[in-house]
């Protein structure tokens, strides 16, 4: 009797939510748990390989089809958020879809869609058996995950998803060089992903929620003695590791190069804007004073990553080593609007990640391509592909024109923004690192283009016209019309990017959305 005199009853109905769930928000957790489950089924049907793409294509479209919906209905209504268990925020986890994330998670779909559909061609059966499917369903399900979560520590959680999904993927096959790739690519990552840890332990200490609307609040009401500015300098060298910006990067080129092309081409559209995309929810939303602080230094890191990514791709002589130090360069664009920090330069950011997610995917692809008519995409060894695949010669020159950024291709646009936006807020030798790369980049690219197509064939010999598969050719020409279609048309990409940008500036609604009395 003195041990139940001794209990205190606990009424937990008010941390309860007992209305009904409506079907409209079920849809926020569809982008995850649809993935997830195809994986599941795509891996009880191992033994029928020719089921493996079929799930996979269906589950992506569906979730193309999800995350239009959600995208749709945060420009018209604002932020969405779900938790879990039907516990109140922030007693249970959160999953918050603002414009930001939507707009990710929608480009991350399409990618990943243009992968599974190239992969028909490029990966056979033992392969699928050994499960290519599942992983790259599993890692979607991941990089939705870190896209639409509302907790920090659920952030983490989704980067692990991903990220064991990705060993799957980069050691399918067994090849000595994709092991020595998965070892450099699996070590750098782990210390990454256990700093991360660490210091989300370190800030739940700090303010005792992990729920990324509670946080900023939190934090304000903390004394000036907090270590708010150490909590956030961790978080910057954890994601800019992520993120491969400069100096803590080397593990990209190590391995990007090594797995099946469509893997490389999957990687290089998304794990990186993940990255990104923390340092740029933590910073700007979840610490906005730190992040100011650290503006500088994240400005020199842009240019660096910038400048160097663009540099070394100009001296590789081996088309996927180029593209890789390019998406490190691109990197550097992405953490340049962060650190311009103003509303305007955010978007551009956020219009360049889309780009970058659609181009550097599609480019990859063309370099498979390259590869099925060559043998090889080393330069010494390529030449006169244009009389091989005209049409193939004209997608990859579109699509050098869009990672170039220039007219009238996706990346044209974005880069405009960032350095209009650099220019207004008096940020000059930033601006001038983004031009000096940018020439760069045209430089590498232009280079690649000129002696894998237009220089006649090594040897004095022809290449014979070879036909494609249409597994190929499809995805790779529907990227390619879909960066056209955002130069020509870049109202849509604008308005979302600078609608995003306005909600990690001023999170109100975000805070709402979690929080229905918050003021």
């Amino acid at each position: 009797m003195a041990a139940d005199m001794g209990k205190a009853a606990v009424d937990v109905a008010a941390a309860l939510n007992l209305a009904p769930v409506s079907p409209r928000d079920m849809l926020v957790i569809v982008p995850v748990v649809g993935p997830l489950m195809a994986a599941a089924l795509a891996v009880m049907l191992r033994g029928w390989p020719r089921s493996q793409p079929a799930i996979a294509i269906v589950t992506l479209a569906a979730m193309i089809a999800a995350e239009i919906a959600l995208l749709a209905r945060t420009l018209g209504e604002g932020p969405v958020t779900m938790v879990m268990g039907r516990w109140q925020a922030p007693f249970g986890i959160a999953f918050t879809v603002d414009t930001l994330g939507a707009v990710l998670a929608l480009t991350a779909a399409v990618a990943g869609l243009a992968g599974a559909v190239y992969a028909r061609a490029d990966i056979d059966g033992p392969a699928r058996r050994a499960g290519f499917y599942p992983f790259l369903l599993a890692m979607m399900a991941g990089v939705s995950g870190a896209f639409l979560t509302g907790d920090i520590f659920n952030l983490y959680v989704w980067f692990e998803v991903l990220l064991i999904s990705s060993f799957g993927l980069l050691v399918l096959g067994g090849e000595p060089r994709q092991l020595d790739g998965t070892v450099k690519y699996g070590l750098l990552n782990l210390i990454a992903t256990t700093l991360f840890l660490v210091t989300t332990g370190y800030l739940y200490g700090l303010v005792g929620t992990l729920n990324m609307a509670d946080i900023p609040a939190r934090l304000a009401a903390l004394p000036q003695t907090a270590p708010v500015m150490v909590i956030a300098s961790l978080y910057l060298v954890a994601f800019g590791m992520k993120a491969a910006a400069f100096p803590v990067n080397a593990w990209l080129p190590a391995s990007y190069h090594t797995p099946k092309i469509v893997v490389g081409a999957v990687f290089a559209g998304l794990l990186t804007k993940v990255g990104a995309y923390a340092l740029i929810r933590t910073l700007v939303m979840l610490m906005p004073a730190a992040g100011a602080v650290l503006s500088p230094v994240i400005a020199w890191v842009a240019a660096l990553t910038m400048i160097t990514g663009a540099l070394i791709a100009l001296a590789q002589n081996e088309m996927r080593r180029t593209m890789g130090f390019l998406v490190i360069s691109g990197i550097g664009y992405i953490l340049a609007g962060l650190a311009i920090g103003t509303a305007d330069g955010l978007a551009g950011a956020l219009a360049y990640a889309v780009h970058s997610m659609l181009a550097m995917t599609a480019i990859y692809l063309a370099v498979g391509a390259v590869e099925r008519i060559a043998g090889s995409s080393a330069l010494t060894r390529t030449g006169g592909l244009y009389r091989a695949s005209p049409l193939l010669a004209a997608i990859f020159l579109g699509l050098v024109l869009a990672v170039a950024g220039l007219p009238p291709l996706s990346g044209f646009w974005p880069k405009a923004m960032l350095v209009r936006a650099g220019l207004e807020a008096g940020d000059g030798w930033l601006v001038t690192a983004m031009l000096v790369a940018g020439f760069l980049i045209t430089l590498a690219l232009g280079r690649v283009w000129l002696l894998a197509f237009w220089r006649p064939a090594p040897g004095g010999g022809e290449e014979v016209r070879t036909r494609l598969p249409a597994t190929v050719m499809l995805p790779l020409a529907a990227l390619t019309l879909l960066t056209l279609l955002l130069g020509l048309m870049p109202e849509p990409l604008v308005a979302a990017a600078q609608a995003a940008a306005d909600g990690l500036t001023d999170p109100a609604a975000y805070v709402r959305s979690v929080f229905p009395g918050a003021l």
